[in-house]
């Protein structure tokens, strides 16, 4: 990953040296469960350990030989043992069963990094939908003027999306996690399936139920899923944000730091640019979810094709993710909230009573039918004297209804009022939430 979007704790773990590392977590772990079993001498695994040294230089000295990166690993660790010991090295596995081992290893870790960074975002999305929970705003449908709802609701319709993915990646984490060790095309030709599911245990994974040399790419293919859709998430509430940054909207704001630019020529700009750059590595994202589904489609028991694009997609991927959420929850954490313009096209918008006061003369005028009161309404509503007044929208409706020799009154709704109509549910919604 380049340097601009580097997330520090996932880049070492998709490192050459640590992923030989993993692979030799993998071999020493079948080594004691080997020896467990009695089917190698016993402190092989302790004697491995304590001796050999992962050398990358020296597998890639090797590799420009065998053309084989894990025969050139295997040789890199064999050549620091005795032969007597080595021999037992990598015994009755295939180099995929240590491959993709380990690469389930690296995900894991990289989970780990990523559901952290989610947690925290999720509580400063939590906090600031909370903290803005009966600050009134207008909602809006087709992008128009809709009703008054919290402004606080609004940002929970997203953490609730948001908790929705941490529930399925934690799913995901829990239960499809998986390794093999299966042997050259998964029918255990040398070691059984004890022994495997011995070594997942001690590695803290499932085993897979069925692999063919390789685990299955569909598993993958879900993981990405998941993640894809958690970078549609984070572009939806990163759109959300732009459009309220608009300067004829000016309702949010990006934080703006001591120092910060926005323009090389205009200096009064302050422009909504972690949002934007979220939007775009939303984009980076879910564009990998094409390579996994392709990758999931190889011939027979397994080909390779899907290796290279794996070595390039997976650590860009979980370290994008990473940044992406750890740059959200800044940004979220320094996001300006201007409540008196919030509130104020709340309190100057002229219709929003309309559906109120037609459901009022619905309960209130039997001999109307709806649709000759919606007729009243909608008359009022695109009457040019009403477009900046509410007080005289509420009136000409009174006038409409004196033409048709109605004589009610509709009630005159003050800003607490308000709050008692369209934010009279929102403790419910959000305790249902949390």
């Amino acid at each position: 990953m380049i340097p601009r979007y580097e997330a520090s704790q996932i880049t070492p773990i998709w490192a050459d040296e640590n992923k030989f590392k993993t692979f030799l977590q993998v071999e020493i772990e079948l080594l004691r469960t080997l020896s467990e079993k009695k089917i190698i001498p016993d402190g092989i695994a302790e004697i491995v350990a304590k001796t050999v040294q992962i050398k990358p230089s020296r597998i890639d000295e090797i590799e420009q030989v065998t053309r084989h990166d894990v025969i050139a690993f295997c040789t890199s660790i064999t050549e620091q043992l005795p032969a007597e010991i080595g021999k037992y090295f990598h015994y009755g596995v295939t180099s995929s069963d240590i491959i993709d081992s380990a690469l389930t290893l690296q995900i894991k870790a990289s989970l780990d990094v990523v559901l952290n960074s989610y947690d925290q975002f999720l509580e400063a999305l939590k906090s600031r939908a909370i903290e803005t929970k009966m600050l009134m705003t207008l909602g809006r449908s087709h992008g128009m003027y809709a009703e008054p709802m919290s402004f606080g609701q609004k940002l929970l319709g997203h953490y609730a999306e948001f908790k929705r993915r941490r529930d399925d990646l934690q799913n995901y984490y829990q239960n499809e996690l998986t390794i093999q060790l299966s042997g050259a095309v998964g029918n255990y030709t040398i070691l059984t399936p004890e022994i495997e599911e011995s070594v997942a245990k001690k590695l803290g994974v499932q085993v897979e139920l069925v692999s063919t040399q390789i685990i299955p790419r569909d598993r993958l293919a879900k993981l990405i899923t998941i993640t894809s859709l958690i970078a549609n998430a984070i572009e939806r509430l990163a759109v959300e944000i732009r459009h309220l940054h608009h300067s004829d909207v000016r309702e949010v704001a990006e934080g703006f730091r001591p120092g910060q630019k926005g323009s090389s020529t205009m200096p009064h700009k302050k422009n909504p640019i972690a949002s934007e750059n979220l939007t775009g590595l939303s984009r980076f994202l879910r564009s990998h979810l094409h390579i996994a589904l392709e990758n999931s489609i190889l011939w027979h028991e397994r080909d390779i094709s899907h290796s290279s694009a794996e070595r390039l997609y997976l650590p860009d991927h979980f370290g994008i993710l990473t940044y992406a959420l750890d740059r959200f929850t800044t940004t979220l954490n320094l996001l300006d909230i201007d409540e008196k313009v919030i509130e104020g096209k709340v309190l100057n918008h002229t219709h929003y009573l309309s559906s109120y006061y037609l459901h009022f003369l619905i309960k209130n005028c039997e001999s109307f039918t709806r649709e000759e009161l919606y007729a009243i309404v909608q008359k009022a509503s695109f009457d040019d004297r009403a477009k900046s007044n509410p007080t005289l929208f509420r009136e000409i409706i009174q006038s409409n209804l004196k033409e048709k020799n109605v004589q009610i009154e509709l009630p005159n709704v003050n800003s607490e009022g308000l709050r008692s109509i369209y934010l009279k549910s929102v403790d419910h919604i959000f305790n249902r939430v949390f």
